[in-house]
């Protein structure tokens, strides 16, 4: 009895060392990812669960980067929007409303999701801690700093070094998982992909 409690108190031990190496490994993959990966381009599928449980909502498009603050979400299903950033002034198009909304990056990125893939200051904006592994990933969680933040916390999933998700819980309680596939690391991006012109007859909106 006390040989077989003693491996598995060993057993245990093995396992909470694994644990912690793997989390480890999941922070310095981030702050690998930040600071070796200049741009990239990946193709994401987002889900969006409602704080009352009620049915999902599940997009899909393609994301490009470029840092810093450079970067560009273009939703293809189930309606098309694009958000674009060229590190000084961030454009929301909307075409079935054909409107455009204006911000600057500087007050509209902040702690934000796009901040993080495409910033380069984390410390700044982000407290860091390793997550328990899930769902075959490595997992990190930003709680961001600024108390005026929309979201209470971030969560950046890795399968080995490579970026493979997002999950976000907003101040509402509503969940978004933002999962990529196949993404490029420092792909090269014509600067053209960060600039946008809204198009004729749009109503732009500045804020």
């Amino acid at each position: 009895m006390k040989l077989r409690l003693a491996r598995h108190v060993a057993l245990a031990a093995v396992l909470a060392l694994a644990a912690g190496v793997a989390q480890a490994d999941a922070l310095q993959a981030l702050q690998d990812f930040v600071r070796t990966t200049r741009s990239g381009s990946a193709d994401f599928t987002q889900v969006v669960t409602p704080a009352d449980g009620t049915r999902a909502k599940t997009s899909s498009g393609r994301f490009e980067f470029a840092r810093p603050d450079r970067f560009r979400f273009d939703y293809a299903k189930p309606y098309p929007q694009a958000i674009v950033s060229d590190g000084r002034t961030l454009w929301i198009h909307d075409p079935d409303l054909n409107q455009v909304t204006v911000r600057r990056v500087d007050k509209a990125l902040g702690a934000t999701p796009a901040a993080l893939l495409a910033g380069e200051d984390l410390a700044r904006d982000f407290t860091l801690a390793t997550q328990p592994d899930r769902d075959g990933l490595a997992w990190v969680r930003a709680t961001p700093k600024a108390a005026d933040s929309g979201f209470q916390w971030m969560a950046v999933g890795f399968k080995g070094n490579d970026l493979a998700a997002v999950e976000i819980l907003d101040r509402f309680g509503q969940r978004t998982m933002l999962t990529l596939q196949g993404l490029k690391a420092n792909a090269v991006l014509a600067p053209e992909r960060f600039r946008f012109v809204p198009p004729p007859g749009a109503d732009v909106l500045e804020q």
